[in-house]
């Protein structure tokens, strides 16, 4: 297909496509001239990556990463996966969080700190501050909970991701984070005012 083909297909302008493949974040299609190239479907599934990408406010340098680890894909799918999760959630300046809490909240599900996405374990520390400097604990009983049921959720999503599209992956996740995390709290505040009246009564 041409490029104006791509643009109505895809729904980014041709203007912005070219910029993509300034940037290299989309691949050169195929020269059939000097100032003609033709594109495929690979090109329109890597335009839904970055429009995910930057519909979620990731900027080009972010979108250049997850590519880049697209085009080179690792042996652990995980890291794939980590990668578009760290682009949506960029690591802030970490150097004076104390991480030892977040690992050993972390590790509660099941594997190494280490396994998680660079930034993950912070975001989890500087959770866990915010929590301390406003004097509020998680009992532990919930706090078992948490570790239960999102270990519970996060088994259920992998099984869901894409497995015959590493572009298909990425979206999903990407997607997934900044559309669902939204809708995963919603419904916490349900079942919370659903367990309040069964508990104890009234609407």
């Amino acid at each position: 297909m041409r490029i104006s083909e791509l643009s109505a297909r895809s729904g980014v302008s041709v203007a912005t496509i070219k910029y993509y493949l300034r940037e290299r974040v989309l691949p050169e299609g195929e020269r059939t001239s000097p100032t003609q190239a033709t594109y495929g479907e690979p090109h329109l599934r890597r335009l839904g990556v970055i429009r995910a990408l930057v519909a979620a406010g990731v900027g080009i340098a972010g979108v250049r990463n997850v590519i880049g680890v697209l085009e080179n894909p690792p042996e652990a799918p995980g890291a794939l996966l980590g990668a578009a999760s760290s682009a949506v959630n960029p690591a802030d300046d970490d150097a004076h969080l104390d991480l030892e809490p977040a690992r050993a909240l972390v590790a509660r599900f099941g594997g190494e700190p280490d396994e998680c996405a660079p930034g993950q374990v912070a975001a989890v520390a500087r959770a866990l501050n915010a929590l301390d400097r406003a004097g509020f604990a998680v009992p532990e009983p919930v706090l078992a909970a948490y570790v239960e049921h999102l270990a519970a959720i996060g088994e259920a999503e992998l099984e869901a991701t894409p497995a015959d599209s590493a572009e298909e992956a990425v979206r999903y996740v990407v997607l997934g984070t900044v559309l669902v995390e939204p809708l995963i709290l919603a419904l916490r505040r349900v079942a919370e005012q659903m367990a309040a009246s069964r508990r104890f009564g009234g609407g």
